[in-house]
Order: C-alpha cells, then structure tokens, then sequence
C-alpha cells in the first residue's frame, strides 16, 4: 500500500514537475524580484538604493498615474459590457445558422481576432484617415462637411479605440458563447414552446441563466485583457498628445524604457498586477454567486 502510494506519488511529480519549474522560473520569481525591485530606485538594469515606500507615495500621487488609471477605467467601461453584450447576440444569431453558412458567418466574425495588432491598426488608422478615409464620409454627414480626426481629437480617442478593440476581439468570446449555447438541449427549448413560451421568455428563462457560467468567464477574461490595454493605445496615439491619453501599461512603458526609471516602472506594474487580481478575483466570485442563486 505505502509502496503503492510513493509510485503515485513520484508520477504525478513527473507530470506535474516540469510545469512547477517552468511556472516559477518564467512568472513566480520575475513576479518577487519585480516586487523587490518596487521597493528601490534603480534603472531599467542594474541595482539601486533601497527606498522602501517612497515610490508608492510618489506614484500614488503622480498625477500622470491618475491620468493613466481613469483612462484605463474608462476604457474597461467602454469595452467589457459592450463587448460581450454584442458577442452574445452574435453567438445567438450564429447558432440559428445551420451547416456551411454557420461555419462561414463564424469563420468571419472570427477572422480578425487572429490578426496582429499591427495590422489591424494599419487597416483601421487608413479607414478613419482623416484625408480619404472611408469613415470621414459618414462623419461629413454629421459634421457640416467637415472631416474630424478621430484619433487625435481627444474625447473621440478612447471611443474610436474602444471600437476597433472589440472589433478586433469579440470572435474569440463569440467562439465561447456559442460553445455554451450547443450545451444546452434542443428538447429544454422543445418543452418550453410546448408551454407556449416566445423567444423573449426562452431566453429569459433558459438561454440566460444556462450561459452564466460562459458569461463570467467572458467578463473574467475581457475584464483582465482591457486592463492592460496597451498596444491600440499607443499605436493609435502616436504622434498625439500621449500623456492625454495614456493608460496603466503605456505608463510602466513610459517610466521604464523612457525614462529609465526602474524601481518606480516596477511600483506601477506591482500596483496594475494588484488591481487585475481583486477586480478579476471580485468579480467572478460575485458572477458565480449571482449564477448559483
């Protein structure tokens, strides 16, 4: 029985072993030693004079991270909800499709989400060109037959991002809802239409709360991934006004590889690390309580 028990034992060490050491050499000590590094004023590389505290007070204070941290709430609250509402409508229009048409119409939706963020900021910085982009001849009608710049007029920016993000995204959680939806028995909807109950009330009382589950997760997900928006904001910023316009990320970038400011770059991110662990944690445990009542 104990030999029995150490054979296990040494197994599941081997299957479970290489994934340990790569964890921890690759995310648990870089996370300790960025930690570490929050704590002194050092450069980008090399050590530096322990400060303790002090650079949480200064970039607590710094009034360029509050810019940051409001620009990326407002991000999230332009994306988050948006995103999955509108992928959940795609998911149920999709999953009424049937054979080749449902495989097109979701090869389409899926496309842009495997492009780079490169090309996706070429295609849409030449769509909303301000000269002979397609938009600027909707914008016209709206504007007096006047072109705007989208990406450079500062209260459109975040919007304009926003747009292209979920654009850019929403395939992959369209994927996950419609992997929920073909879990759910044709014959629950079967009995319900029996009962005379229309589309609203199915969806109310069946597609609804069956999904919850899916519907955190895709809320989880997208609530971490605008958090640490990064790439459309800078690529679509520049030659701005940055510090206008600048997120959490964007201001770790600007303090480590800008300014050569090490310790206070590892403050930062210690900081946006703590903020995606409550709010991602605080979050799915109130959806799933929400879920199981």
């Amino acid at each position: 029985m104990l030999r029995d028990k150490r054979q296990e034992y040494l197994t599941a060490f081997i299957l479970v072993g290489p994934f340990v050491l790569i964890y921890g050499a690759l995310f648990v000590w870089p996370t300790i030693q960025m930690a570490l590094l929050s704590f002194t004023k050092a450069p980008l590389i090399g050590p530096g004079e322990w400060v303790g505290w002090d650079n949480y007070v200064k970039i607590l204070s710094h009034k360029l991270f509050h810019s940051a941290f409001w620009n990326t709430a407002y991000f999230v609250l332009l994306t988050v909800i948006p995103n999955t509402l509108i992928s959940l409508a795609i998911a149920l229009a999709v999953n009424r499709l049937k054979g080749w048409q449902q495989g097109f119409v979701l090869a389409c939706f899926f496309l842009p989400y495997i492009l780079p963020v490169s090309v996706v900021f070429l295609a849409w910085n030449w769509i909303i060109d301000v000269q002979y982009g397609l938009v600027q001849y909707g914008v016209r009608l709206f504007n007096g037959g006047q072109p705007i710049s989208l990406t450079r007029t500062i209260p459109l920016f975040m919007p304009t991002v926003a747009f292209v993000t979920i654009w850019w995204t929403l395939g992959f959680n369209v994927l996950l809802f419609i992997a929920g939806l073909r879990n759910i028995s044709p014959e629950i909807y079967e009995a319900a239409a029996l009962d005379s109950a229309g589309r609203w009330r199915q969806f109310t009382r069946i597609t609804w709360p069956l999904i919850w589950p899916v519907t955190a997760l895709v809320l989880t997900i997208q609530l971490i991934a605008q958090l640490k928006i990064f790439d459309q904001v800078y690529l679509f910023s520049i030659g701005g006004r940055q510090d206008a316009t600048i997120v959490l990320v964007q201001y770790v970038y600007k303090l480590a590889f800008q300014q050569n400011k090490g310790g206070e770059a590892a403050t930062a991110a210690m900081l946006l690390f703590g903020m995606i662990i409550i709010l991602s944690v605080l979050q799915y445990q109130l959806l799933r309580a929400r879920g199981q009542k």
